[in-house]
């Protein structure tokens, strides 16, 4: 129930940043806000491509320790 916004919700937060800050910042906050949310973006898509890469290679050298513990296993 925390996580959903209603409209009601969102023009009460509105109206209060309207009174709070006055209409000559609005523009600045809202550019504000917009490029921080761009740049968490493009962060979590790096972070989502470093871990995808590092998976990649994880999984590539997992396999091979598995098949070494396999080989081993059979050897006794």
């Amino acid at each position: 129930m925390l996580g959903r916004i209603g409209p009601t919700e969102l023009l009460l937060i509105l109206g209060l940043v309207l009174i709070v800050f006055g209409p000559r910042k609005l523009p600045e906050i809202g550019k504000a806000i917009g490029k921080g949310l761009k740049e968490f973006r493009q962060a979590t898509r790096e972070i989502k491509e470093s871990v995808d890469i590092n998976e990649d290679l994880d999984g590539a050298s997992g396999e091979d320790k598995g098949q070494t513990a396999r080989e081993t296993e059979a050897g006794r």
